[in-house]
Formats: C-alpha cells, sequence, structure tokens
C-alpha cells in the first residue's frame, strides 16, 4: 500500500496542529543536544549537577536558560525525546511497510542514474547531508521542524522566510547533485 502524498500532506499537518495544539510545536533538532549531554554525563558525571536553583552544567551552552538542557538531559523521558524516539521508529515502520529493507528498492531510480548502484555511496552523503544540516540547525537555533512547519502553521515571518531559504538552496542543490532524471 502506498499512501497518496497529498493524503501524506493533509495527516502530517494534522499531527503538527495536534501537537501545537495540545502540547508545544514540534522542533527536534535540540534534541541531539540533549543526547551529547546524556552520553557527556555518563562519561563524566560532573559536567550536569542538580543545585537548589535546579540544573546546571560545566558546558555553558547546556547550563544557559536556567539548567533547561541540562534538566532535559538528566531526565531525558520527556516528549521532546520521546517524540524523536517515535519518528525514528516510525520511519523504520514505513520502510519495511513499504518494503526498503529489500535490496531492490533500496536505492531509488534517480540515484542510480546518477551514481550507479552503489548504496554505502549512499548511505554516507545522506549521513554527511544529514550532519550538515543538523549542524545549521543548531547555529540557527531550531531546525526545519521548528523554523518552518511549526513556525509556518504558527505564521511566523521566521518560518516564511526559513521556508524561503531553504528551497532557494535546495533546489539549486538537486539540480547539479542529479543531473540525469
Amino acid at each position: 500500500m502506498t499512501l497518496d502524498w497529498k493524503l501524506g500532506g493533509v495527516l502530517l499537518g494534522l499531527v503538527f496542529f495536534a501537537a501545537v495544539l495540545l502540547v508545544k510545536p514540534i522542533g527536534v533538532s535540540t534534541q541531539f543536544v540533549i543526547l551529547n549531554g546524556i552520553v557527556t554525563d555518563v562519561v563524566n558525571p560532573e559536567f550536569i549537577t542538580q543545585t537548589d536553583e535546579g540544573y546546571t552544567s560545566t558546558n555553558a551552552y547546556m547550563a544557559k536558560s536556567n539548567g533547561k538542557y541540562a534538566k532535559n538531559a538528566a531526565n531525558p523521558v520527556n516528549y521532546s525525546f520521546i517524540f524523536v524516539l517515535a519518528m525514528m521508529a516510525g520511519a523504520a515502520l514505513s520502510a519495511f511497510g513499504r518494503g526498503l529493507d529489500r535490496e531492490d528498492k533500496r536505492l531509488p531510480a534517480i540515484w542510480k542514474a546518477n551514481f550507479g548502484d552503489t548504496p554505502w555511496k549512499r548511505y554516507a552523503v545522506a549521513f554527511l547531508g544529514g550532519f550538515i544540516v543538523l549542524y545549521g540547525a543548531r547555529l540557527a537555533g531550531g531546525c526545519t521542524s521548528g523554523h518552518m512547519m511549526s513556525g509556518m502553521m504558527q505564521t511566523a515571518l521566521s518560518g516564511y522566510i526559513f521556508a524561503a531559504g531553504a528551497f532557494l538552496a535546495a533546489i539549486p542543490t538537486a539540480m547539479m547533485l542529479y543531473k540525469e532524471g
């Protein structure tokens, strides 16, 4: 069973609307900061400390906003962290449901036409692209989920500006990378 892109868009919009209405706007790049804090705290138990005023960290970024990031790293079982884990699980279920675990479906035709039958090269490019996007998201103080999706839903001008910038960069990049197809 394949999901029509229009139906998928409506469903995504409903999920975002429900999240904003019931909990808070969606944003996920911060959770990678929290994951880094969790790992660092395991390696260095003095990284995050609890004080009478709340949580703090030896790292200024984790300690900012009155220790909000340090608190989330010390107590990771919260809505945002579980949401990110659920996104990964949902993506895996979707891939398996569509048969993308089969070798013949792993590489899209446009990838094969431009780069050949090289799954590991595709994984490396996807990882590098994800790393660059995540790095940029943290520099910008949020990701496409927060800036574009949630931001546009809340009619924030910054959300529309970010969306325009994202597409102004993505379209020429895709045209350069995928000349064939």
